[in-house]
């Protein structure tokens, strides 16, 4: 995992040795960097991610299950109290990554991939523990005087995919050192395998798909040689930790854990969309008549989204009409109502939408699925209203503002379309494209007294949290 690669770098910014033992969990007086500094070096590190990565992946139903099952294994970690983040990243192969704070990133790949709900648990366990373990924390505290401004930088040269950036941090490092050091790193990967373990027997899942996974990416990285996948290029396992694993199942009984329906569906629908329309369509399609499948409503479900995406609206509605009728669950009901978008049918769409959010009220994709259809059917006054009733409920959520700057430019009024885009850019963290839409407000000359007064204050605000991060920075 790029946590691994992480730890490596760190270590080759470190001029004494390391000490031989591990501080115990919670002992954070002696480290250099504070659970709130880690969180602030994280959250500036996912406002870059969201920004500039074009291979994040903000679908609303597959983030909603990551976090879902995430926060699940949160409650039963070692330190439930912490805050997290899942989130994805469009890429085809196995990997995961923590960064410090608790943001956890997964290649959609691992979903794809994993061949239980328990093993995508497993993995996601691990990567908890590296971040209640303060992992990095720890590695910076040997150091001493690591600045969270360095700490941030070397993140992002070790996340950056073959960028002149990364080539040039990973060469700061002296090859000798790193070497002296990697035995340290695996006792945290160690650590964190353990701990993961606890983690994921308290939540309820089979502890044996920790081994079965290991074993599984031990014999890929045989066959693919030096074309190994990212997993294990950065998260080498070894023969000791599946051992390690493998004496800690000993003598538990054995406990079938059946996967969610929810993670049938996602991994369906993230592998409708790998590869060509085409050759996703044909590949799904060849799987479901070899029943080549653990569950038939996502088979099916996966090969009608699929044939969306193919462009073919009429097969896929077909496809997807005997599972509404036996099945309840909103990602088959935002299934259909995007078939009946792409067919044409808005009035339809909409009406969909509306009756499942009755029975899923609190459902983001739903949501805002349905402010976009009403949208594009003209109806942005209601569109507003929603908008409004759910930034009550969702003050943080970006793409909400970004729906009522959308309305508000259909309506024609600019300011109130430039005060939302601000709050837009405002979330994500770029703070000069926040203000230079404030400014944009002020000159629209279509505001009244009382909004032209809330951009103005609102500009003072950001021009002086701007300010409070540049000083931070120096």
């Amino acid at each position: 995992m790029r946590i691994s690669s992480l730890l490596v770098l760190i270590l080759a910014f470190t001029t004494r040795a390391l000490a031989d033992g591990l501080p115990d969990l919670g002992d954070t007086a002696q480290l250099a960097l504070t659970p709130q500094m880690e969180r602030r070096v994280g959250e500036s590190i996912m406002r870059d991610i969201r920004l500039h990565d074009a291979d994040y992946d903000d679908d609303p139903e597959a983030s909603a299950y990551l976090n879902v099952l995430g926060n699940r294994l949160v409650a039963n970690s070692q330190d439930a109290r912490q805050d997290f983040e899942f989130f994805l990243e469009k890429d085809p192969t196995m990997n995961a990554f923590a960064l410090p704070g608790g943001y956890i990133g997964v290649n959609t790949g691992t979903i794809v991939n994993a061949q239980s709900e328990s093993e995508l648990a497993a993995v996601l366990a691990h990567e908890i523990a590296h971040v209640t373990q303060h992992h990095m924390a720890r590695m910076a505290s040997n150091q001493g005087k690591l600045s969270t401004a360095a700490l941030a930088a070397m993140v992002l040269a070790v996340l950056a995919r073959n960028s002149q950036a990364g080539l040039a941090a990973a060469s700061i490092g002296q090859a000798g050192a790193i070497t002296a050091q990697i035995g340290f790193t695996r006792e945290f990967e160690r650590e964190a395998d353990r701990i993961g373990f606890q983690t994921l027997q308290k939540s309820g899942f089979d502890v044996r798909a920790m081994p079965a996974f290991f074993e599984r990416m031990q014999k890929a990285g045989r066959l693919y040689e030096n074309n190994a996948p990212a997993y294990l290029r950065t998260h080498p396992i070894t023969s000791e930790r599946i051992a390690d694993a493998e004496n800690r199942i000993q003598g538990l009984p054995y406990k079938q854990t059946p996967d969610s329906l929810e993670f049938q569906l996602v991994r369906a629908k993230l592998r409708a969309e790998q590869g060509t329309p085409h050759d996703a369509l044909t590949r799904l399609e060849a799987d479901l008549r070899d029943k080549k499948y653990s569950n038939e409503t996502a088979a099916r479900y996966g090969v009608a989204a699929a044939m969306l995406r193919a462009a073919q609206p009429a097969r896929a509605a077909a496809t997807l009409a005997p599972l509404l009728r036996t099945t309840e669950d909103p990602m088959l009901v935002g299934l259909d109502a995007r078939i009946k978008q792409a067919s044409g049918d808005e009035s339809g769409a909409l009406a969909v939408l509306q009756q499942a959010l009755v029975r899923y009220p609190n459902n983001r994709a739903l949501t805002y699925a349905c402010i976009e259809s009403l949208q594009r059917l003209g109806r942005n006054p209601e569109a507003a209203a929603m908008v409004d009733e759910q930034i009550k409920n969702y003050p943080h959520d970006a793409r909400l503002y970004a729906l009522r700057a959308q309305g508000y430019a259909a309506l024609g009024k600019r300011l109130l379309q430039h005060q939302a885009q601000a709050e837009v850019y405002a979330l994500q963290g770029s703070l000069p494209a926040a203000i230079e839409q404030l400014q944009l407000a002020q000159k629209s000359g279509d505001g009244d007294f009382y909004q032209l007064s809330s951009v103005d204050a609102r500009l003072r605000e950001l021009r002086a949290q701007l300010l409070q991060e540049k000083k931070d920075k120096q």
